[in-house]
């Protein structure tokens, strides 16, 4: 009866919504990387690892949930959803059982029509029993399997790719190695909660395409494989290669997964337990290299994993009989580059060992209790240059670091936490809460303290510097729904550093408020204006007064922004966006302005993207920040200062079944200025143009 009940339900939704009675699953819509960025991702700013935020994020939507196998944390951990309706969805599953369709989440109180319509790239129903064939057939036929190859290239001259020549010193200056063309190769084939494979080649322009086991370079520079099993027998995963994990709150398994600070005020200040991940990106650090493997009994989950990776960094001499006589590691090279003599002899200078575990507990669906432990030691030690204000960073050749976290839900409050301990003494502790205080009204709270002396080399907790150290601070953020045309998000955040960072040297505090009004009167039109201000010290410049050689200022820095998008047809898209930017630094004040004109045109086998922008700053200080379409999984959010124009078409055209091209032209053209960058980026003139080739091929489609 309560199978006939549903069948009849779902009927009835079907024919309300104007939809065919029959269909099991709504269309599909593609996911569209701009709005998840634009949703999810923080304020753009210098030091935040955007690549690989936006490679793990989009490995997460890869794989859609289940609604019928999703518990809380799968929910949680993909941000599509509030604690109200969170609670909503699993009361309405407890009492009516599965679902039978998509549509039926039209009858979920709180599952509002654009709720509903963010969720369905990313959810699913279908519960494919493909076990019963083997594992190596389940690979053949696989038709997420994939190849792509990107080439990237600016193709005015920089000064790096120039004939090398003579210095007033009479030894030739330092030119690039290698040839200006990126390029990029990775293979995937995956299916969701059963296995993953892959590898990812890279060469960024400037180094060479060259074979030498001697630095370590086969071809490409950089060279990541990993592979992945779910789910086989009580092994949840087992992981071989490359990969990241992520635990608690980030203190001790970051994994690259920090939104942190953004338009999404209310749900991106918690991390998930989302476990062991694959790594896909071509980022060259933040990752291990080895084995784990997470292991599920009943109520608990035990994971592990050992890890053997090489690092880049720079080394020196032992300055004297009391440090090693070995060549010491006075600093970690994450650019990845390595392009000039100098950067090629910072790579894989040391390796690092990491031995590490967690232990999940889930007493109950709504809580969870977990500890984590992780042992880090260095073939060499790690020892930096003593500066003012590093006396309290990580000295030596190991660190141990551990934990204890939380997750709980109770009705429309989620908790959660993480507190951990360095071998240095030094801790770090994250507390808030997320809750939906009413139907229309969203509240999040975050508390955070992490020690001057707290280390931490996978950490990626909440934080407003980019690692957990040296911080404490507290965040409320806050949504609220009038109706359904009105959305209002904010947050305020205030933190204070009580010991000394890079570029200055005196304990300080600061805050940032953010304050976004959206209207959507119609699926066609959406449109938002948004304000935010940071304040923050930094050092002045040296005034060469010995009697006070460290002086610090606040620098405020405002940004506005309105935003317009409208639905034209069913192919035509149009937005118009205006930014403004002003800084003031004790008596210097700038401003900063850019408007943009975006166009897209899409047909079944085919699309086309345009922007044109006109952009005018001051200086460096007012500079904006403009996301940009790139093509596929390449993600872009140049900086714009001085005065000048942008423009970019991004082409996408269906070869044929298997086989996607995407091409893009994007030029920069200034005004103000007769040559672009320095040092060895320096390019002579006032245009930069930039070229970006892919091609995608499935294999069995």
């Amino acid at each position: 009866m309560e199978r006939l009940r549903k069948i009849g339900l779902s009927a009835l939704i079907l024919f309300v919504s104007g939809q065919i009675a029959f269909a099991q699953t709504p269309p599909k819509p593609e996911i569209n990387p701009e709005d998840l960025i634009e949703r999810l991702f923080p304020i753009p700013e210098d030091d935040i690892d955007y690549e690989s935020i936006y490679e793990v994020l989009l490995q997460l939507y890869l794989n859609p949930i289940n609604l019928n196998r999703a518990d809380y944390e799968s929910l949680q951990a993909s941000y599509l959803l509030n604690p109200n309706q969170i609670e909503s969805f699993f009361k309405y599953r407890d009492q009516h059982g599965d679902l039978i369709s998509l549509y039926e989440l039209q009858a979920i109180p709180e599952f509002d029509p654009v709720t509903i319509e963010r969720l369905l790239p990313f959810v699913t129903l279908e519960e494919k029993n493909q076990r019963i064939k083997s594992f190596w057939q389940r690979l053949s036929e696989e038709e997420q399997a994939y190849f792509i190859f990107r080439h990237r290239r600016v193709w005015e001259q920089r000064r790096g790719f120039s004939p090398a020549d003579t210095s007033s010193t009479g030894r030739i200056a330092t030119r690039y190695l290698g040839d200006p063309n990126d390029l990029y190769l990775r293979f995937r084939i995956q299916h969701a909660r059963d296995f993953s494979l892959g590898f990812t080649l890279d060469k960024d322009a400037g180094e060479q395409f060259t074979w030498d086991p001697t630095t370590r370079r086969y071809g490409f520079n950089f060279f990541s494989f990993h592979f992945h099993r779910y789910k086989v027998g009580k092994w949840k995963t087992l992981a071989l290669g490359d990969f990241q994990a992520s635990f608690g709150q980030g203190l001790v398994y970051g994994a690259g997964y920090t939104l942190g600070k953004g338009a999404e005020t209310v749900p991106t200040v918690r991390r998930s337990s989302v476990g062991i991940l694959p790594y896909t990106a071509a980022l060259e650090f933040g990752f291990f290299r080895g084995a784990a493997a997470t292991y599920q009994h009943r109520k608990w989950e035990f994971t592990a994993l050992a890890s053997f990776a090489p690092r880049d960094g720079r080394t020196r001499e032992a300055l004297d009989s009391l440090e090693d006589t070995n060549n010491l590691i006075s600093s970690f090279n994450q650019s990845g580059l390595h392009r000039t003599p100098s950067e090629l002899a910072t790579k894989n200078q040391f390796r690092e060992l990491s031995l590490g575990g967690a232990i999940q507990y889930k007493p109950v669906s709504r809580a969870q209790l977990g500890a984590t432990f992780l042992h880090t030691a260095f073939n060499r030690a790690w020892i930096p240059q003593q500066r003012r204000y590093n006396q309290f960073e990580f000295r030596g050749r190991s660190n141990q670091l551990g934990s204890f976290y939380f997750n709980y839900n109770w009705k429309n409050f989620l908790f959660f936490g993480e507190s951990a301990f360095s071998a240095s003494g030094g801790n770090g502790t994250v507390i808030g809460m997320i809750s939906s205080l009413s139907p229309k009204v969203d509240f999040s709270l975050l508390w955070r303290n992490y020690g001057k002396n707290f280390h931490s080399f996978y950490g990626n907790a909440f934080a407003e510097s980019t690692r957990p150290i040296n911080e404490r601070g507290v965040y409320m953020g806050l949504e609220v729904r009038p109706d359904k045309k009105w959305k209002l998000n904010a947050y305020y955040d205030f933190f204070r550093f009580p010991w000394l960072r890079f570029r200055l040297y005196n304990p300080s505090t600061g805050y940032e408020w953010l304050t976004r009004l959206s209207y959507r009167p119609s699926r066609t039109l959406n449109a938002f204006v948004q304000f935010r201000e940071e304040q923050k010290d930094r050092n002045l410049p040296d005034l060469n007064e010995p009697a006070t050689p460290y002086r610090s200022q606040a620098i405020k820095r405002r940004t506005g922004l309105l935003n317009l998008d409208i639905q034209l047809t069913n192919n035509l898209f149009t937005r118009i966006r205006i930014w403004w930017t002003g800084v003031n630094f004790g008596s210097n004040s700038s401003n900063g302005f850019m408007i943009i004109q975006d166009l897209r045109f899409a047909r079944e086998k085919w699309k086309i993207t345009g922007r044109y922008a006109l952009f005018d700053t001051d200086d460096f200080d007012s500079r904006i920040y403009a996301f940009e379409n790139h093509v596929l999984w390449t993600f872009s959010i140049p900086a714009f200062s001085g005065q000048g124009q942008r423009y970019y078409l991004l082409g996408e055209y269906d070869l044929s079944r298997k086989l996607r091209l995407y091409f893009r032209f994007a030029r920069t053209s200034f005004t103000d200025r007769e040559k672009i960058s320095s040092g060895l980026q320096e390019i002579q003139g006032s245009r930069q143009t930039e070229t970006t080739l892919l091609l995608r091929y499935y294999l069995n489609r």
